[in-house]
């Protein structure tokens, strides 16, 4: 009797689930415990092994193809045995058109002279490639660079292409021998995930009837039109303006900002037909961008005269030079960033907590550390190991929101926003607070390189129970951050800079740095996040508290 067998929770995040390589064949005999696919989750691609002895009567979708937890996997059974009544049964799962079946026999093969091919021939032959899911956030991937060309041979473990997710640019492996015969879009363009990547075959194969057949079953087949990876910049010429009389709305000297001056030098405007909306009528750098001589003259009177006076002189206008501009597509990382920041800042009602850190005896402690230290040690590194044992004092700024629960983390790993050209990463420092403050520097530091090496990989930016972000050293004295989701909280923090403060009643120059943590308030309470902070400036102004 056929046996149903669907597609299991391989981690306890998993939604979902990818075929990245079938390792038997719709009528392949099938022993328990041989390899029967590779599954590819949020976390990494799993081996699945099967669980019982049958024939393999029916997959539920080609490689590539994406399957929910629960959905309809594979069927097993006996020889030819009719299993239409359980597909049907489960066709809500996945789209009928992609999968695979062993009834009629003769549609596992095709013919290279063939005209028509089925979805059920291709996902037979796994020729076609889908566009998979590099990564947790992943719905799109563009295309960087192709590795191979149409018409080499490709063979299993060679780098097809880089792909650049909206994390970092991936190569993707082929994981099967043949030519490739097809690309679905040149680099430069995007693809869906899920959508038509490539077709790796024998040479003869009818290209067009199984592009046509993945269109039919549901996937996209992006046109094969140029790449715009940038739109060429735009001009638009800005016309002379032509001479015209102004009058004149300022005599004596004129009051007017530095910025002011030097915009109007630069575009030749005399700043005594400037009509300042400034204290005292000073001319402000609005002033000088809003002022145009053409209108002011119109705008002028033209009563006439009683006196007999010489005509003013006629100044003409320099030139205001060409307006241009570059219109450069969004990356993968910076559409995700957006998406993800927005629902952050929209959904979670953030609330704002500032606190000032003497860090006179940071200073002298890392000073003295710095002498013995294997790895030179930052103030970033020190506040991240106070951070993380500051978290396990406030379980409660550990945390995330769930939706129908709370979660208190009763690990610390803290994510350390590391900026790149193309927006802004966060790999994860797992484990913090058990880690000294070398170890800390030492992975900060190689990951801050792979960052802008593009060589991190998804298990290095996610877990986090709680952000970082440092642009102390950028001059930054002060800012807030957006909280990275599913964190509850996020630590903004500032410059070191020397300010008057008073101790021992004397008003001495003090080195201080400020912090702000940004709190989601369904999570975290004021009085919660006050303490915390409490906490963690305990910890940096008495350094020694860290090694107890």
């Amino acid at each position: 009797m056929a046996e149903v067998i669907l597609m299991p929770r391989l981690s306890d995040t998993m939604t979902e689930g990818v075929i990245a390589a079938w390792h038997k064949k719709v009528g392949d005999q099938v022993k328990k415990g041989e390899l029967l696919a590779e599954v590819e989750t949020d976390k990494a691609t799993m081996e699945l092994e099967s669980y019982k002895d049958g024939v393999l009567l029916h997959i539920g979708t080609p490689v590539g193809g994406k399957l929910q937890v629960n959905d309809l996997l594979a069927i097993f059974g006996n020889a030819g045995e009719d299993v239409t009544a359980l597909i049907n049964q489960h066709a809500n799962g996945v789209a009928t058109a992609a999968v695979e079946t062993s009834t009629p026999p003769t549609t596992t093969e095709v013919s290279p002279t063939s005209s028509t091919v089925s979805t059920a021939n291709v996902a037979a032959m796994e020729e076609v490639v889908l566009m998979p899911r590099l990564s947790d956030t992943m719905t799109e991937g563009v295309i960087a660079a192709w590795n191979k060309k149409v018409g080499e041979v490709v063979k299993k473990g060679d780098v097809l292409a880089d792909i650049e997710t909206d994390k970092a640019t991936m190569e993707l492996e082929s994981y099967k021998d043949g030519v490739l015969l097809y690309q679905g879009a040149k680099a430069g363009e995007k693809i869906l995930v899920n959508d038509l990547l490539c077709i790796i075959g024998k040479p003869g194969l009818d290209v067009n009837s199984i592009v046509a057949a993945v269109k039919a079953s549901g996937g996209n087949t992006p046109a094969a039109a140029p790449a715009q990876t940038a739109t060429a910049p735009q001009q638009i010429a800005q016309p002379a303006l032509q001479p015209a009389a102004e009058e004149v709305v300022n005599e004596g000297r004129i009051l007017a900002s530095p910025l002011a001056k030097k915009l109007a030098a630069e575009k030749g405007i005399d700043l005594k037909y400037v009509k300042g909306s400034g204290d005292n009528g000073r001319i402000t750098k609005t002033d000088v961008d809003s002022h145009s001589p053409a209108a002011n003259a119109a705008a002028a009177p033209v009563a006439a005269k009683t006196e007999a006076k010489a005509a003013a002189p006629v100044i003409p206008a320099a030139p205001l030079g060409t307006v241009s501009y570059t219109d450069v597509p969004v990356s993968q990382m910076r559409k995700v960033i957006a998406k993800r920041l927005s629902e952050s800042l929209f959904t979670a009602p953030h609330f704002f907590l500032t606190m000032s850190i003497d860090m006179d005896a940071a200073i002298a402690a890392r000073a003295k550390m710095n002498e013995l230290a294997p790895v030179k040690i930052s103030f970033n590194d020190m506040v991240l190991k106070a951070t993380a044992m500051a978290l396990k004092q406030h379980p409660k700024v550990n945390s995330s929101w769930m939706g129908d629960f709370i979660r208190y983390n009763n690990h610390v790993n803290i994510g350390v926003a590391v900026a790149v050209d193309e927006g802004l990463l966060v790999p994860v420092v797992r484990f913090a607070d058990g880690k000294s403050l070398s170890q800390i520097g030492a992975e900060v530091k190689d990951y801050a390189q792979k960052a802008k090496d593009k060589k991190l990989q998804p298990a290095d930016w996610e877990g986090s129970t709680f952000t970082i972000s440092n642009l102390g050293m950028f001059g930054i004295d002060q800012f807030t951050a957006i909280i990275n989701p599913p964190d509850s909280c996020i630590l903004a923090v500032g410059g070191i800079a020397q300010e008057p403060v008073v101790k021992k009643g004397q008003v001495v120059a003090g080195n201080v740095m400020k912090v702000t943590l940004s709190c989601d308030h369904r999570v975290v309470d004021g009085a919660t996040g006050a303490a915390f902070l409490q906490t963690l400036k305990q910890l940096l102004e008495e350094p020694v508290r860290m090694l107890v």
